[in-house]
């Protein structure tokens, strides 16, 4: 028998039960789509997450106080008392002025906290509220998009000003000119000076541009008080220096604060070594969403399984038929092997194509990103899949005697 009548054989068996094949090719659209779906979200989110850092910039450090410190009168694990633990305005000028870190090229201190703004009505609640000194742009990557910044002078003088992010703009202005306004900071008025840059690749919970960036002195005269710094932002001379930059600022640390590494009240953070961090736990995330995805992939192949035992149990006369006929072994095999590799590979391309169309809508702030292989990937072992699993009532299709299938009613 000619491969096209095997071939046209295995359609009209199909067509014979249009909906049992459409809810197979269903199963297997389902797993293709969810692989394909899955590995881009975690992409993203990855993508999302190293943009973020990498918008900081890698050779960026970050001084924070260490977890389980309380003031000036924080006891160590060896019970020595009088261990400063807080991080002050000091330490920051410690670190700019000392010619013990020539790795370190800017300092600047943080306070930050968060407040709701409000202007004419308008209400919005900004995230982060930083007090620091205006090195702080140039650390952070931020850039003025429209007025300028703060000056040393409006620090010196703790004036009332503020640099907003986009966010802030568009919930409070809208497509008003916000320069020269008035907005209230937790009830204090602060005056726009300038808006920043849109950074983007931020979601509700964790965005960029919902920030406010205003003199340190200000911030501590009226919302955090003159406690302790949240941060201090160093910025190295370059990437290439940020690793001897932390070793030269941890030393001088350990100098101020009178402690050793085995007790240190504080920790330098490389945002270089996040960036790697990041990195490999996005590439274990993808793979767990990937894992997660395949599942249902293989039950879509399990469901072309029991689809085709069903069909060959269906159709065990109409077998038996052929092959008093004279229709060979091989013949039979190949006709209920192409069922199910067509099953298999019109539900891979369909998942294909659901795969790629929801990576093109953003979930939650994240932008999936399409990874070629997981097509491919996806596609091919669905092809497999069939292959693999119609195999078995396919060889007990071509298996049946004869004279036994004739008898099955």
């Amino acid at each position: 028998m000619r491969a096209r009548e095997v071939f046209r054989f295995a359609l009209r068996g199909l067509r014979a039960n249009k909906l049992r094949s459409g809810l197979t090719t269903l199963g297997i659209l389902i797993g293709v789509g969810a692989v394909i779906l899955l590995i881009a979200v975690g992409q993203g989110s990855g993508a999302a997450v190293q943009a973020r850092i990498s918008s900081l910039g890698s050779n960026l450090l970050t001084v924070t106080r260490q977890a389980g410190g309380f003031g000036r009168a924080a006891a160590t694990r060896t019970g020595t008392q009088s261990k400063v633990s807080n991080l002050t305005v000091a330490d920051a000028q410690l670190l700019a002025a000392s010619d013990q870190d020539p790795d370190v090229s800017v300092v600047a201190p943080v306070a930050s906290t968060s407040a709701t703004a409000t202007f004419e009505g308008a209400t919005t609640t900004i995230n982060q509220i930083v007090g620091t000194y205006p090195a702080y742009l140039p650390i952070s990557n931020d850039t003025v998009a429209a007025g300028s910044s703060f000056t040393d002078e409006d620090v010196n003088r703790h004036r009332k000003v503020v640099v907003i992010g986009q966010t802030v703009v568009t919930n409070l202005f809208g497509t008003i000119d916000p320069i020269g306004r008035t907005i209230q900071l937790g009830g204090v008025p602060y005056t726009v000076v300038g808006t920043l840059a849109a950074k983007g690749g931020g979601n509700t919970f964790n965005d960029p541009d919902n920030v406010a960036l205003a003199p340190l002195t200000t911030v501590q005269d009226s919302l955090t008080g003159f406690g302790s710094l949240s941060e201090i932002a160093v910025q190295a001379r370059d990437a290439n220096s940020a690793n001897a930059a932390q070793a030269e600022v941890t030393s001088l640390m350990l100098e101020a604060h009178h402690v050793t590494a085995a007790s240190e009240d504080f920790s330098v953070t490389n945002e270089a070594t996040l960036l790697s961090t990041a990195a490999s736990t996005t590439q274990t995330f993808t793979v767990l969403l990937a894992a997660v995805a395949a599942i249902s992939l293989l039950v879509g192949g399990i469901g072309v399984t029991n689809i085709m035992l069903v069909t060959v149990t269906e159709r065990t006369r109409e077998i038996g038929i052929r092959k008093a006929l004279g229709a060979p072994r091989g013949a039979i095999l190949g006709q209920f092997l192409i069922e199910a590799v067509l099953l298999s590979v019109v539900g891979g391309a369909l998942g294909v194509v659901a795969g790629v169309a929801g990576s093109r809508f953003t979930v939650d702030g994240i932008k999936p990103v399409l990874v070629p292989s997981s097509i491919l990937l996806a596609f091919g072992v669905s092809a497999v899949i069939g292959l693999v699993f119609g195999s078995l009532p396919a060889n007990r299709a071509a298996k049946l005697h004869p004279i036994e299938a004739l008898r099955h009613e």
